[in-house]
């Protein structure tokens, strides 16, 4: 519909116009994620009405940018006095994507958006548009996680092992499994590799199907998140990746972490994000360090992580892993002498997953070769682990220890601080590092801000004449040593 004063040419380029001007105003990113996807319909003399593809991105323009477009577009007709937002009708079963759409109601992110090996934005071979017709484009509805499929049955509260090392968390865990109410968002979960992340965020999935079963719940990895909206853009279908994972009730992404670096991905997690937390929606993140820790994410997203409510899991202690072996024992019905529960709880500190492997070993010899479990037997069947458990302490293990024995903070040990305060424990660090683990010096330097190995033997050669001329210093660090290695 057109009027006497203005053509349907006019019409559009006004809207030229308008989303000129509100790209300008809004930037660019949120220019590509929300308003690009809107296109002119039709208008008479007091209406414009705009088309968008999906519901989803109606209710959103509607309640953020609607009230702005209609007071750039007044600017150019006065007489206009109301703009309305409607879902356009899908394209045609079969039909191709029109040329002079394509990249207006199909994409939420440039097809250039794809991180590359680097990590960086860059032109992918992925990035390559693909014309699909509707049988095609029906495998790559983007619907969420949302079987048992992803979940481990055994990662349940009732397998959990609670012990002072992981007792928020697990508190925490269990508060948002429990409530029907939003009790702090986002909860975030963080610690090394096999202290129970994973299994506490299974057991928030399995209780909420259990007892609210008409919530959706979205359990994914944060590779697959990354791999689901690669696949969305590379097949002109992030409409639909948004509308699904932004219509979840509890949306939970282990390992976050390991979007760092990748540019597109953060920007698609960060407006999925605040679209969950808008709408009161829980979600539930995972990580190996704490928001402010964390390397390669933007500042803005590490602020959104920190909100709620963030709980470390501690590297287990002796009572706790004797706690889960003998849990475990429990419920595989094999009978282990106490003095080989306790030797194991001592020897084998690094994790709780090497924990169980470790009694997984002893009980198919048990059962498959027949010979009783005895400490000795023990020490035979697990020669290589016990050997390597020695001397596994962490790098992150020694940071730790070394920023709580100087009172620093340990986002100090990644900082370019250079004062003495910080520079001295830093130092010391990177030393015990190369004496007690076995990284090589360019890994101990990545692991310290991406500092060059340089660095890393200038640390450990200071240290070394330090420790000879100070005795102070010497005392500090083999104090250190030993906490670590007992």
């Amino acid at each position: 519909m057109t009027d006497s004063f203005h053509t349907l040419q006019d019409r559009q380029e006004i809207w030229s116009q308008v989303k000129a001007s509100i790209r300008r105003e809004y930037g660019e990113s949120t220019y590509r994620s929300w308003l690009r996807p809107i296109e002119f319909s039709e208008a008479n003399d007091e209406r414009i009405r705009l088309s968008v593809p999906s519901r989803f991105v109606r209710d959103w323009v509607q309640a953020n940018y609607l009230e702005r477009l209609r007071a750039l577009w007044v600017m150019h007709e006065p007489e206009i006095e109301t703009v309305e937002i409607i879902v356009r009708p899908a394209t045609q079963p079969g039909a191709p994507i029109p040329p002079s759409k394509a990249g207006v109601g199909n994409f939420a992110a440039p097809l250039d958006a794809i991180e590359t090996a680097t990590g960086k934005p860059g032109i992918s071979p992925l990035a390559a548009p693909t014309i699909l017709n509707s049988a095609e484009m029906s495998q790559y509805r983007y619907t969420v996680p949302n079987d048992d499929k992803q979940l481990v049955k055994r990662f349940s509260f009732k397998d959990f092992v609670v012990g002072q090392p992981n007792e928020l968390a697990y508190a925490a865990a269990r508060r948002v499994a429990e409530s029907a109410e939003v009790a702090f968002n986002p909860l975030f979960l963080y610690g090394g590799v096999g202290l129970g992340k994973t299994h506490l965020m299974h057991a928030i999935a399995w209780h909420i199907r259990e007892t609210q079963p008409e919530r959706r719940v979205a359990y994914l990895s944060a590779e697959k998140f990354m791999s689901l909206f690669i696949q969305a853009v590379r097949h002109r279908d992030t409409i639909a990746f948004k509308d699904e994972f932004r219509s979840v009730d509890v949306l939970m992404i282990d390992d976050i972490h390991f979007i760092g670096g990748k540019e597109a991905s953060q920007e698609e997690f960060f407006h999925t994000f605040n679209a969950l937390v808008d709408q009161n929606h829980q979600v539930v993140v995972s990580a190996d360090k704490s928001p402010s820790d964390l390397e390669g994410l933007e500042d803005r997203l590490k602020s959104r992580l920190g909100w709620g409510l963030v709980a470390d899991i501690h590297p287990t202690n002796y009572e706790l892993r004797l706690s889960i072996l003998q849990a475990k024992a429990e419920s595989i019905a094999l009978e282990i002498p106490p003095q080989v529960l306790e030797f194991l709880s001592h020897k084998i500190s690094s994790n709780i997953r090497e924990l169980e492997g470790a009694l997984n070993r002893i009980e198919a010899h048990a059962i498959l070769i027949g010979r009783p479990v005895t400490l000795e037997m023990v020490q035979d069947v697990l020669h290589d682990l016990l050997k390597a458990n020695d001397r596994r302490v962490t790098i992150e293990e020694i940071q730790k220890k070394v920023a709580e024995h100087f009172n620093i903070k340990l986002s100090e040990m990644f900082s370019p601080r250079r004062a003495r305060s910080v520079a001295r424990p830093r130092q010391i660090a990177m030393y015990l590092s190369k004496q007690l683990t076995t990284r090589s010096l360019p890994e101990i330097g990545r692991r310290f801000g991406n500092r060059d190995h340089t660095t890393v033997m200038h640390a450990v050669r200071k240290v070394e004449e330090l420790r000879s001329l100070d005795a102070a210093i010497d005392e500090d660090v083999e104090l250190l040593r030993r906490m670590l290695e007992n």
